[in-house]
């Protein structure tokens, strides 16, 4: 069984080695062509990843605000309802003058 398993990985590693050498027997660009415009698709890539998360941070930044402003509105009814529920068991505890 392991003699098996080393010579399927020999094969593929053969047959990846020969599928590389007519990659680049058959590319439609020289070497010097193809490093440029992988290196361009880098850049540009990066280009794009660094304006999305710019885009993202400001989205998050958003969202943090309005759930920072909620918060502080909930707290503010919260606070009111507790202080009106303290005023309304004064008002029933203590007794009418």
């Amino acid at each position: 069984m392991a003699d098996n398993d080393s010579s399927s990985i020999g094969w593929f590693l053969a047959g990846l080695g020969l599928g590389a050498l007519v990659g680049v027997l058959y590319a439609p660009k020289s070497g010097k062509e193809t490093r440029d415009t992988i290196l361009q698709s880098a850049n540009e890539g990066r280009e794009y990843l660094s304006s999305r998360s710019q885009e993202f941070k400001g989205q998050v930044n958003t969202y943090v605000q309005k759930g920072k402003e909620t918060l502080g509105r909930s707290k503010d009814q919260i606070t009111s309802a507790v202080e009106a529920g303290r005023q309304a068991y004064r008002d029933a505890v203590e007794p009418k003058a």
